[in-house]
């Protein structure tokens, strides 16, 4: 498998490297932050990547879409992750098509991939309900009566919960909390009777929400896939949304180093640039290492998934745990070598730490991904 990516792939990493610098820079992030955005993301941003047909790219050709594949989507995330871009991109174009195309029958697929690639649908999937990541401690029921279900529960960081136009909804409707089985999917309306979407004000000012469900109706065309047998779906979108979350940890790491070593090649102290005290220089020398290691690391855990290999839980796992081991480590030395000024406002460094740490969480954090993956290798 080479670890390099075609000249297509490049072209789109360059294409989405000009378009988010000139439209979407940390600046932007902090306008919607100081104006107390709901959404917390840009509605005429999300049009413009629409038009450029990034909420395609994971769509298969027959519903409308473009099928590039993981590795060139990856590309696009890594560069958000550079400017903190934040979208329905992840919980719509990536989870959400990822469980549709995958759970989904030929009429599901047909309307809502379309739609997802037409911009006219964002989705969010509701699955935790626990503070942790735990995929099988599902609680929340889903009790069948003639043509449809009734369903009731919580459920707790719903990434674009609070905006999305539909909640893709993991409930159970046989068994007990940590089965595998019994695990079923949802397309759910948010603005149903009995569903009440709670905001949570997140430090990376990102849209999420707590999600509340009281004898809510859905209709049995609603579900996703065969009732009960929808965990081995939910496990694969989720192994596609850490690697996605992985590469954008990347990027984060990656122009953290940027902006850092700008700085040290800039700052003095004692009539002395700061880049050329030794021990910065070798704490920097590390810090590069680290992020050249987990570009090889994402890219693998990318190709493995438009491979449809089968390591490929075992690549995710240990790409998203690495990248949070390194994401702490880039965002952590960013603020100590940029000294106190990195700690204020002012200075754009402090952003990327704050985006850092719920991306580190989302889906599982290092401590997740490291018991799965031992898990996984048979430890």
């Amino acid at each position: 498998m080479a670890m390099v990516i075609n000249e297509e792939q490049q072209m789109l990493k360059e294409s989405a490297q000009g378009f988010l610098a000139e439209f979407a820079p940390v600046s932007e992030l902090r306008k919607l932050r100081d104006q107390g955005s709901e959404t917390g993301f840009s509605d005429n941003l999300w049009r413009q990547m629409v038009d450029m047909g990034w909420a395609a790219i994971l769509v298969p050709e027959a519903y409308g879409g473009l099928e590039f594949g993981h590795v060139g989507m990856g590309q696009i995330v890594e560069q958000t992750g550079r400017t903190l871009t934040a979208s329905p991109l992840f919980s719509t174009a990536i989870v959400g098509v990822s469980l549709i195309n995958l759970a989904g029958s030929e009429e599901q697929k047909t309307e809502l991939l379309g739609a997802i690639a037409g911009g006219e649908l964002t989705t969010a999937l509701a699955v935790d309900e626990k503070i942790h990541h735990a995929p099988t401690q599902i609680s929340m029921t889903a009790v069948q009566q003639g043509d449809h279900y009734l369903l009731n529960g919580e459920k707790r960081f719903v990434i674009d919960g609070y905006s999305a136009d539909k909640l893709i909804v993991a409930a159970r409707t046989s068994g007990s909390a940590g089965d595998q089985t019994g695990i079923s999917l949802f397309m759910l309306d948010p603005s149903a009777a009995g569903v009440e979407i709670e905001r949570t004000d997140m430090v990376d000012t990102r849209n999420a929400a707590i999600i509340r469900l009281t004898d809510v109706t859905v209709s049995s065309a609603d579900l996703l896939g065969a009732e009960g047998d929808g965990f081995k779906a939910l496990s694969a979108a989720l192994d596609i949304g850490n690697a996605y979350l992985a590469a954008e940890m990347l990027g984060i790491a990656q122009e953290s180093f940027d902006r850092t070593l700008q700085y040290l090649k800039e700052r003095k102290q004692f009539g002395v640039l700061i880049g050329s005290f030794q021990s910065l220089q070798h704490r920097a020398a590390h810090w590069w290492s680290e992020v050249e290691l987990c570009k090889s690391i994402v890219l693998k855990a990318l190709k493995s998934l438009d491979k449809g290999d089968a390591k490929s839980p075992v690549l995710v796992s240990i790409a998203k745990a690495k990248l949070c081991e390194v994401v702490e480590l880039a965002t952590n030395e960013a603020i100590q070598m940029h000294g106190g000024i990195g700690m204020t406002d002012e200075y754009e460094i402090g952003f990327f730490i704050k985006r850092a740490r719920p991306a580190a969480m989302l889906f599982g954090d290092y401590n997740y991904h490291g018991d799965r993956f031992a898990q996984l290798c048979g430890y």
